[in-house]
């Protein structure tokens, strides 16, 4: 019985990563720096007062963001993180999820609003997208080392790669939900399309925008995690180092770190889409009771 052909799919990728490492090295060489400068600077930021000083601004801001519930649980749980000396890795996590989240959502909204306002784009995007968030975390730590070698950099760009795709597909839906009545008013009052854009669906579908931003944040620090097995410093490291040592309390203290730092993240994502004039406006008008 004659054998199937293998067909050589990684061969091709890796034809195609040497390829692109050879063509446009320089280019990865300028993302390296710029991405390796932004996370050592926030970190250092992150790093310079107190750690006691720094609990006390995220207390006083989750004071401001949500009341004072949120105020006791920040300073209990980051007092906590403090006292097991997890606030350094601490700190360089949330470098790294804020670094790359932003560079994620800067990425995903664009390309939302392309996929909404244009369906040979959201045709040719959504496999994609399909194919980002069904592909296996760790896969994406394989080529990137091939192009920014090991430490924070290629965390942040695996982190981006997993973080992308329910931003785009949350802005595209936010956006094509807009009631297409209020679309047309705003075209019949002369308004152009730019303008229509920023001043009807935009803010419309800023509940969903967020959505989609908060779920970028979860699945970056969900990914930083994982990121630790290429040297990206941080929580992630302390977790892998007690994987491989089998050292259970720290490898608990650092996976309950990692927790607190989620939590603190979403909420303080969440509610600034229940402050949105739409979600405002949705609670003043729904009925009593």
């Amino acid at each position: 019985m004659a054998e199937f052909p293998r067909i050589p799919l990684g061969d091709w990728f890796q034809a195609l990563v040497n390829w692109l490492n050879d063509t446009i090295g320089p280019f990865f060489d300028f993302v390296d720096l710029v991405v390796r400068s932004a996370v050592d600077g926030l970190t250092a930021v992150l790093l310079w007062p107190p750690s006691w000083a720094l609990v006390l601004v995220l207390t006083a801001f989750a004071w401001w963001l949500r009341g004072w519930r949120f105020a006791l649980f920040t300073i209990i749980g980051f007092g906590l993180v403090v006292s097991m000396r997890e606030f350094p890795p601490a700190m360089q996590t949330l470098s790294l999820v804020l670094v790359a989240s932003v560079i994620a959502i800067a990425a995903a909204v664009p390309l939302g609003i392309l996929a909404a306002r244009n369906r040979t784009v959201s045709r040719v995007v959504r496999p994609v997208l399909d194919l980002m968030q069904t592909m296996p975390a760790f896969v994406y730590l394989i080529p990137v080392i091939f192009f920014f070698n090991i430490g924070a950099v290629p965390g942040v760009i695996a982190t981006v790669i997993f973080a992308l795709p329910p931003g785009v597909r949350l802005t595209e839906l936010g956006i094509r939900q807009v009631d297409g009545e209020v679309v047309e008013a705003g075209a019949a009052f002369g308004a152009p399309p730019r303008r229509i854009l920023t001043g009807i669906q935009l803010p419309l579908a800023l509940p969903s925008i967020m959505a989609g931003i908060n779920q970028v944040i979860m699945l970056s620090l969900s990914m930083v995690v994982i990121a630790g097995m290429v040297g990206a410093e941080g929580l992630g490291t302390e977790v892998y180092t007690a994987v491989t040592r089998v050292q259970l309390g720290a490898g608990f203290e650092a996976g309950v770190a990692v927790v607190i730092l989620a939590v603190y993240l979403d909420r303080s994502t969440a509610v600034l889409a229940d402050r949105s004039p739409v979600s405002r406006a949705a609670r003043t008008t729904a009925p009593a009771g």
